[in-house]
């Protein structure tokens, strides 16, 4: 289950091209000219402005961002090739939500025990969501997990009201920007000397020796770190399950406690980084306050040059440089939402930096479920018992 989960997220920026709506440009309203007004009487009478809502702060006077919030979303990283805006009306949005929940409804239906055999070679009905792109690529065509145990998403997301079609606000035309072909190169040989992310256990992908042992396997696949970009940098959504992000705060640390594995990103507040030989699979987080917007700078990742399978990997399933670097600006909306946006800017990789937003929603009196993975090959050997 797990490889599939891999493959379903290296797949993220190939996967947006398969969703086939297309928006069209929002209307712009002109607008009309104010009525005339009758001349006063008497002096005119102020209205009141709207009282500001007073935001939560800790001890110490900052914003308070703690809580637990989902990420969970319809809206895919890169944006659909068919789309040209950032920005869906609101039917675009609507109808998307609509499928989505017609597909989920259909899918959590019992299943009839008189029913016919699936074609040959498996289901192949084209996909009209992204996470029904997502769930055939990751079960391939004979499916995957059951559908009781998802929870990709059920809304898009909306930023300042406006429904979006990609989580990549730049460049403006929702992408991740091209790999320099040093980048390339450097990525093939990466490759060549491990697993690829999307590996299966099967044995009939990887170079020679990637199934030897266990150290030679993909970080996730060990359940070392999130999938990809789950715990970060950047913290994307994962669009599969287990979508909740723990943030706990103090003068000093700030802590993202991610539910997609276990990883905790602890950022060192009004800290120096760390020497550029000190290099960790998160990286060094290291934050400050500009105003209420808590402003986090991550560099120090393990990349390919650290070692053929400890390189972390883009939304491209490819391996960061050395020279990554991640900054991460979080703020509070209200009392239910935060904002994060989120700049990638590895001048060793991308020909331009990129930058992403994404809302956090606010889930009172939730707590972050344990993930049980593979530790210990448990898992497998259950598996094998219950089969022997």
């Amino acid at each position: 289950m797990r490889n599939q989960l891999l493959a379903l997220i290296g797949s993220a920026a190939i996967a947006a091209a398969a969703v086939s709506l297309t928006p069209e440009r929002v209307q712009a309203q002109a607008a009309k000219p104010a009525a005339a007004q009758p001349p006063a009487t008497k002096p005119a009478t102020a209205t009141p402005a709207a009282a500001k809502p007073v935001l939560k702060r800790t001890a110490d006077g900052h914003p308070d961002l703690q809580g637990t919030y989902d990420v969970s979303t319809l809206t895919p990283v890169d944006r659909p090739r068919g789309v040209k805006n950032l920005v869906l009306t609101d039917q675009e949005a609507a109808a998307m939500e609509k499928y989505e929940a017609q597909r989920q409804v259909k899918n959590d239906a019992p299943l009839a025990g008189d029913r016919k055999a699936p074609p040959v070679g498996g289901e192949t009905t084209a996909p009209k969501s992204y996470l029904e792109f997502l769930e055939q690529a990751g079960g391939g065509v004979v499916g995957g997990y059951n559908n009781f145990w998802l929870a990709g998403g059920d809304h898009v997301i909306r930023v300042d009201g406006q429904a979006r079609s990609s989580l990549i606000i730049d460049p403006p035309d929702g992408q991740v920007p091209a790999m320099k072909p040093e980048a390339q190169r450097r990525n093939a040989a990466f490759l060549a000397g491990a697993a690829a992310p999307d590996a299966s256990e099967s044995g009939n992908a990887g170079p020679p020796g990637a199934f030897d042992g266990p150290e030679t396997r993909p970080l996730a696949e060990r359940c070392l770190l999130g999938f990809l970009n789950t715990s970060g940098p950047p913290t994307l959504p994962n669009y599969f399950y287990n979508n909740l992000k723990q943030i706990v705060q103090t003068k000093d640390t700030v802590v993202i406690l991610v539910e997609m594995v276990h990883d905790a990103r602890v950022i060192r507040m009004n800290a120096e980084h760390l020497p550029p030989t000190v290099r960790k699979w998160m990286g060094d987080s290291v934050g400050h306050w500009e105003g209420d917007t808590l402003v986090v700078e991550t560099n120090n990742l393990r990349g390919a040059e650290d070692g053929p399978y400890d390189g972390w990997l883009d939304v491209n399933g490819s391996p960061y440089s050395e020279q990554a670097k991640f900054t991460h600006k979080i703020r509070r909306l209200n009392y239910g939402h935060l904002q994060m946006d989120i700049t990638v800017d590895d001048p060793k990789a991308y020909t331009k930096p990129w930058t992403v937003t994404q809302p956090l929603v606010f889930q009172p009196d939730t707590e972050l479920l344990e993930y049980i993975c593979n530790e210990n090959n448990h898992y497998f050997d259950l598996v094998h018992d219950v089969k022997r």
